[in-house]
């Protein structure tokens, strides 16, 4: 499909001083597309020129379209010498090529230079014309949707899910080529910048080749990460779920939506007559067996009150399937989506998860993606094995990522094994079974076969229907199904965990890692188990586990938020057993910590208001046998319950969770678990999108980011010393939020994303993104069968924090002052070994720069207190009190900033401070110049930071990602006031610093 590009520059705003004899610039812009070039004339001594060119006229491929970006140069024109650049711009034309998204690219860009940061703005206006190609070997994909968020588009609705898409494009960085050793940093960055536009466009395209394949129209839940791989190459990897999507107009009814609940709070079936049935039910496939050769039973069981099972069998290896053709080449039913509509998950399993340690020095071809494939083959492979042992025949949730140091790479990829409702599967083919729905307990049942689970574990009749079986602990990655009923609110729990090794290269450091990885699982496993016990909750959604690997260390952060399910048992109380040498051998000793664990847990059952309800013969019905009398009736002969109960001493009769204390590292973890800071009153956090247990949301939201890093100085540390760093910089991390927040109580910190990286053999570096939400404090235990309500919405504004002001800092060994204009705050830690700097930057509002700002950020202005957009952001699939009526596009960005004088830009702090916000005002641009006027989903992928204080240098790498999108308030038919004459530009704005 052909297609021609036109662009138009108009004009230019707040440009540097390039020449100094008169303070001004000669400027004139380079438009750039593939090979084509055009220019600008020269606008002589002006630092806001007015070009107002001609059209510039691209005639190209649609496939060129996709993978090229538009590339616009702003220079300063020298007489007697080379033309001196004063930034660049790199627009994607992707989301022109959509029939429902944008028409037009119209907007102030920021020009961005990597070396110096913002450096003025540029008005562009840009339009694509496309012509009508049936050639069926064309090999563009445009009209495929790509959208960042893990649940269906809320103005959309699912007409069928076809399962997983993946592809990763591979090529040499331009960092270490040898031509490098010659050029500027400058030029090393933007060709670095550049490849890295080239290579995200190709993956995109190709993603959407497959998914053309498999007769979808759009990829949710697309995850794109980088790889650097050093002198191995550059790897850009994108994984995401394959849908077709139907656009809902003002005539369809929003129940038709899967993320659009009806006035029962159910969720209508996806079901669409215009779709193809996968396969004919009357030829079943059958299950295929296990990896332990044990025909697991996965058909549910029917009960009185239970969801009918078909005549035909459930679950068959593989089922997301849309037509034949697709059934040959579906092979890893994975989910990319975290959020499904009612009804859509029958059981889930678990969490299941693989790790893989390679060598980058041996791929043969550092050009060729095979060998890469290959790893992940056979990760997916090890997952698809995992799921299909715990009886279930998908994975959602699924995730992947890598940690990388030197020639080492760690591959990980985790979700939770789960059995999906084939309603929503396999289109009309169940309609008979439409008006009877599974319990909403139903997920919690367990989907494997009770006299063949794959580990120990005590089982129990749901609390709920006391039909099925349920774990005593539930683990997922995926946020908590709607349909689940919990008792008193959730919470944010972390397990962090920090191991030494040994410097060594190539095979022996490889070995050396392999064997870490297996036990540091564990410990964060454990320290998960034994952190949800001292909450009296029995459930993790959202689990995330990081291992992050570096020159002489490992570190491991797991994160999940923590519920109580009313199906699942209450979980018993903690038991301190064992003996310790010297002085903790009495038993006073050991008493005494246990009477701290109990009142610990009665206090946060009172904190989280768990009091689950007395279950009575009345709510059953009939008794039944106790659960464990009933096992063994079913159990064989062979088979000694006993001994099994004395082996694992966290189940069988025990009602306790035994700690054992035999040395002095398990002392140290009971202490680090008792010491484990709650929120202050007023404050709730979660890493999943929506706090359990609260439903009346308000407007007020305030979203923000922070990076902190800190040095470790230290000539012998061990590994209970880096434990204590690692989490005292995590909780102090949190500390500082709720600080920051302490004027919007009651509030809640949501999608708290937590990223680990160990950038060189010293640091430790922690970044965080989340939102912070305010409820109803007196209506949050009322569950709403409709969305649920907000209220004040024109208070957003007052309600927010982290006005944009200057913010003077000193950073010392020994201790930090940060002052503010308002209020005046005085931060002292006392003496410490190590510095300790962060940055904390926050947007979702603007407000006027003060005087003395530096000229890099003066775009933040505009004149005349001119009409400006106001994109606000939000790492949410939604923004509370408003509705989405149109996705504008994917926004997927990767910036690099350098600089050679650190100390004069305040340190890392205040390097980190201002290219995060140049970051944010570069986003909140692109979003504003497509018709938008919110960013939904955001997240920041990569934050890599590497610093040389001794020589005055640092650079940054930064990938960030979000759904474009246009709101309305839901009382309103038309978009948000998108302007304000504040006199301000929000799209270049930072809203504090720390």
């Amino acid at each position: 499909m052909p297609g021609k590009l036109k662009a138009k520059i108009v004009a230019g705003r707040h440009l540097p001083v390039m020449d100094r004899a008169s303070d001004l610039t000669d400027a004139f812009v380079e438009v750039k597309f593939g090979n084509t070039t055009f220019k600008t004339d020269v606008y002589p001594k002006s630092l806001n020129p007015q070009w107002n060119s001609e059209w510039f006229k691209f005639e190209v491929d649609d496939e060129d379209l996709q993978d090229e970006p538009l590339q616009i140069t702003v220079l300063d024109h020298d007489t007697y010498s080379a033309n001196d650049a004063i930034g660049k711009v790199y627009i994607d034309i992707d989301p022109l090529l959509c029939s429902e998204a944008a028409s037009v690219i119209s907007g102030w860009f920021p020009i961005y230079d990597t070396i110096h940061g913002i450096r003025g703005e540029i008005n562009v206006l840009i339009k694509v014309e496309l012509f009508n190609d049936l050639n069926r070997f064309r090999q563009s994909s445009c009209g495929v949707k790509f959208f960042c968020t893990t649940s269906i588009p809320r103005c959309y609705r699912a007409a069928m899910v076809h399962g997983f898409v993946e592809e990763l494009v591979v090529n040499e960085d331009p960092e270490y080529q040898w031509i490098d050793r010659i050029r500027t940093p400058r030029a090393s960055n933007e060709a670095r910048q550049r490849l890295i536009s080239l290579m995200s466009g190709e993956l995109q395209r190709k993603i959407g080749l497959k998914v053309l394949e498999m007769g979808g129209n759009a990829v949710v839940g697309y995850l794109q990460c980088f790889d650097l791989e050093g002198e191995s190459g550059l790897v850009v990897r994108a994984i995401g779920t394959a849908c077709t999507l139907d656009k809902l107009t003002s005539g369809t009814p929003a129940s038709n939506a899967c993320n659009s609940p009806s006035k029962d709070g159910k969720e209508a079936l996806p079901t669409s007559s215009s779709s193809p049935p996968p396969f004919s039910p009357s030829k079943p496939c059958s299950r295929q067996s296990s990896s332990s050769d044990t025909d697991l039973s996965l058909t549910p069981k029917t009960g009185k009150n239970s969801w009918p099972a078909p005549t035909y069998p459930l679950v068959c290896f593989p089922l997301l399937l849309v037509t034949k053709a697709v059934f040959s080449r579906q092979e890893f039913p994975f989910f990319t989506l975290t959020s499904f509509p009612p009804g859509f998950l029958v059981h889930v399993g678990g969490v299941v998860s693989a790790r893989s340690v390679k060598l980058l020095d041996r791929i043969h071809n550092p050009d060729e993606p095979e060998t890469r494939d290959a790893w992940w083959e056979e990760i997916r492979q090890e997952i698809k094995s995992h799921a299909k042992a715990l009886g279930c025949h998908a994975v959602v949730g699924y995730s992947e990522s890598t940690s990388i140091c030197e020639e080492v790479c760690i591959l990980s990829a985790s979700g939770t094994a789960a059995i999906l409702n084939p309603r929503y599967i396999w289109g009309t083919l169940l309609a008979r079974f439409e008006e009877q729905s599974p319990p909403s307990c139903g997920f919690c049942h367990i989907p494997y076969d009770e006299l063949n689970m794959p580990f120990p574990a005590q089982l129990t009749y749901c609390y709920h229907c006391r039909r099925q079986k349920v774990p005593d602990v539930l683990f997922t990655t995926i946020d908590m199904p709607p349909e689940a009923a919990v008792t008193g609110k959730g919470c944010l729990i972390q397990a962090r965990l920090c191991r030494l090794k040994k410097k060594a290269q190539g095979e022996v450091n490889a070995t050396a890692i392999s064997n870490l990885l297996p036990f540091m699982e564990y410990e964060l496993h454990t320290q998960l188990m034994n952190k949800l016990k001292l909450r009296s909750m029995n459930a993790l959604f959202g689990l995330h586990i990081q291992i992050s690997v570096g020159e002489n260390m490992l570190l491991g952060l797991a994160s999940a938020t923590g519920v109580y399910l009313t199906a699942l048992p209450a979980p018993g109380g903690i038991q301190i057993a064992g003996k310790t040498p010297g002085d903790l051998n009495n038993e006073h000793h050991i008493l005494t910590i246990q009477k701290r664990i109990n009142d610990t847990i009665a206090k946060n059952k009172e904190l989280y208001q768990i009091n689950p309800p007395e279950l009575t013969e009345e709510l059953v019905g009939s008794p039944i046998p106790e659960p464990r009398q009933r096992s063994r009736l079913l159990r064989s002969h062979s088979e000694s319950s006993d001994e099994l109960s004395e082996l694992d001493l966290s189940h069988g009769k025990k009602d306790a969770f035994v700690l054992e204390i035999d040395d002095t590292d398990a002392v140290e973890d009971i202490h680090s678990l008792l010491t484990d800071n709650s929120p202050p009153t007023g404050f709730y956090s979660c890493n999943t999108e929506l706090m359990p247990g609260i439903y009346n949301w308000t407007s007020g939201v305030q979203m923000f980011t922070s990076v902190r890093v800190f040095r470790l100085i230290h000539a012998n540390l061990t590994n209970q010393g880096l434990n204590k760093i690692f989490t005292d910089l995590c909780e102090n991390l949190l500390k500082s939020f709720y600080f920051k927040l302490r004027s919007m109580i009651p509030c809640c910190l949501c999608h708290l994303n937590f990223t680990v990286a160990v950038p060189e053999e010293e640091l430790i570096q922690v970044a965080v993104t989340a939102v912070a939400m305010t409820f109803d404090k007196d209506h949050s235990q009322e569950k709403s069968a409709d969305k649920p309500t907000t209220k004040g919405c024109n208070e957003t504004e007052e309600q927010l924090q982290f006005p944009l002001e200057l913010c003077h800092f000193v950073v010392s060994p020994f201790s930090f002052v940060f002052t503010f204009p308002r209020p005046p705050l005085l931060f002292s830690s006392g003496p410490i070994p190590a510095l300790h700097v962060s940055a904390v930057s926050s947007l979702d509002r603007s407000s006027p720069l003060p005087e003395g700002r530096s000229r890099s950020l003066r775009s933040n202005r505009s004149f005349g207190g001119s009409s400006v957009t106001v994109v606000k952001m939000t790492p949410l699939s939604f923004l509370p009190g408003t509705r989405i009526i149109k996705y504008l596009g994917i926004i997927n960005m990767f910036f690099i900033r350098e600089t050679t004088s650190l100390r004069e830009e305040g340190g890392v702090s205040g390097f980190l401070h201002s290219f995060i916000a140049e970051v944010f005002a570069m986003v909140r641009a692109h979003v504003a110049a497509l018709g938008g006027n919110a960013v939904v989903s955001y997240s920041m992928k990569e934050c890599v930071l590497m610093e040389n204080p001794n020589k005055n240098q640092a650079q940054c790498l930064i990938n960030v990602s979000g759904d474009a999108v246009i709101c309305v308030k839901e009382t309103d038919q038309e978009p948000m006031p998108s302007t304000t004459n504040t006199g301000q530009t929000c799209s270049s704005g930072a809203d504090g610093a720390t």
